[in-house]
């Protein structure tokens, strides 16, 4: 069996039985919460937050975010039509969505790219906002996984992403 055959069955096994471990009442119940919210509300609300507590700074922080979310989804459709990776439940029936898919291919996670690239811009502007998004972004990260979403290389690759998406976004437009 060649290595990147035994990856690929190292991380659908990975995958089954985070998904496996989810079907459970109150794991489940937090993680598609978490995933939910990843959809792009929490970030709204957050960027909204900011604008109305912080007047123009936050207002310049914002657009921040939301530049650098565009930039995200635009690179991340590009990937998912390139790359047209099945997703875990759909290449392995042990595998369950627990959640519905926002559309059909794995690579990369979106949820995770939008919520790394968010934080990371974010979290430039409002250091302590740490405490909050960094557990809220390994959350939606693993939400992910144990939902049936996404193979663990989706979420490590769009984390990759993200931070380079994140930290090219805030060289072009340091925090002052």
């Amino acid at each position: 069996m060649s290595p990147s055959t035994r990856l690929l069955r190292h991380e659908a096994n990975l995958c089954l039985a985070a998904n496996r471990w989810c079907r459970t009442s109150p794991v489940r119940g937090y993680f598609t919460r978490v995933s939910r919210l990843g959809d792009g509300m929490i970030w709204y609300l957050l960027m909204a937050a900011i604008v109305v507590i912080d007047g123009y700074a936050g207002l310049v922080a914002s657009t921040h975010m939301a530049a650098t979310g565009l930039a995200a989804l635009t690179l991340y459709t590009v990937l998912k039509r390139w790359t047209r990776r099945p997703r875990p439940y759909a290449s392995d029936r042990r595998i369950l969505a627990l959640v519905p898919a926002l559309d059909e291919f794995s690579f990369p996670s979106g949820h995770t790219l939008h919520a790394v690239a968010f934080s990371t811009v974010a979290i430039a502007h409002y250091p302590l906002l740490a405490l909050l998004l960094v557990p809220f972004t390994l959350s939606v990260a693993c939400s992910r996984v144990v939902l049936g979403l996404h193979y663990p290389s989706d979420v490590v690759a769009a984390t990759l992403i993200a931070l380079a998406l994140g930290s090219a976004s805030l060289w072009i437009l340091p925090v002052a």
